[in-house]
């Protein structure tokens, strides 16, 4: 791998229309530091952003994209319906102030953020199903479900289910919220997938980094990427935001993964209190 390459948007990979490398906006709250954050992935090659109504930054995610030197019809966007705001009428209302504020008429995609709060299966989908119709979405997502919540979701929903975002990183593998998804054409989406940093402390993966000469960051993306899982990783500096695209020069080979498959570890980053799991 050469540390000097820099792939572009045409190089990445991507998953039925959506690029596998996106970059992710999570407790990115400085306005200047989001949309500067935003506009540099764009010119980097990233062509998917992802935020939500509980990040706060829609309307500077939306300035970042509006910077860019890029066509807005070349940027997957996607945000999420946060938990409170589930109920039919406010998916609708919440959903039409997301898109004023991130500047467009419709996103690619819109999350459900979480199964609780005020999300009830069949009236939630039911409001989604709506947004779909009149083209406000254009594909419907689902977030931090368990597989209980997939499958009872997946008897409900009369649109598909594109996705499937939810923690995953070599120290939370989630066989089973993959193999579910993989089972029902749902593409599977990884946030926090470096761990929140953890996964630079991981002796597996620093040897494999050292293997490549490249760092246990882009060890943890490639390994995903191998497993069929797109990834949003947060990053906010110019040089994080590189190095992340940087990872699809990083092509690991079977005996890598073993080694990742192997690490055998179950530590959640991410567990809110109102999680389903708890």
């Amino acid at each position: 791998m050469s540390q000097d390459a820099t792939p572009s948007a045409a190089d990445a990979p991507t998953a039925e229309g959506m690029p596998m490398l996106g970059l992710g906006t999570w407790e990115n709250d400085d306005p200047e530091e989001c949309r500067t954050a935003v506009e540099t992935a764009l010119e980097t090659g990233y062509r998917h952003i992802d935020t939500a109504q509980a990040y706060g930054n829609e309307a500077e995610v939306g300035d970042g994209i509006e910077r860019a030197d890029v066509d807005r019809e070349d940027v997957f966007l996607a945000t999420k319906v946060w938990r409170k705001n589930l109920a039919a009428d406010d998916v609708r209302e919440t959903t039409e102030e997301s898109l004023d504020r991130l500047g467009v008429d419709s996103v690619d995609l819109l999350y459900m953020h979480w199964p609780t709060g005020t999300y009830d299966v069949e009236e939630t989908f039911g409001a989604f199903e709506q947004l779909y119709n009149d083209g406000l979405i254009h594909r419907v997502g689902v977030s931090n479900f368990r597989t209980e919540d997939l499958k009872e979701a997946l008897d409900v929903a009369d649109v598909p289910i594109f996705a499937h975002q939810f923690e995953c990183h070599p120290l939370l593998p989630q066989k089973a919220l993959r193999e579910i998804t993989e089972a029902h054409d749902i593409q599977p989406v990884a946030y926090s997938p470096l761990a929140r940093g953890e996964v630079f402390e991981v002796d597996e993966l620093t040897e494999i980094a050292e293997t490549y000469d490249t760092n246990e960051g882009q060890v943890s993306l490639a390994w995903l990427r191998e497993k069929g899982v797109t990834t949003i990783p947060k990053a906010t500096s110019e040089e994080h935001i590189r190095d992340n695209w940087g990872s699809l020069d990083l092509d690991l080979d079977d005996e890598d993964v073993a080694a990742i498959d192997n690490i055998d570890r179950e530590e959640r980053m991410v567990d809110p209190d109102f999680a389903p799991w708890n």
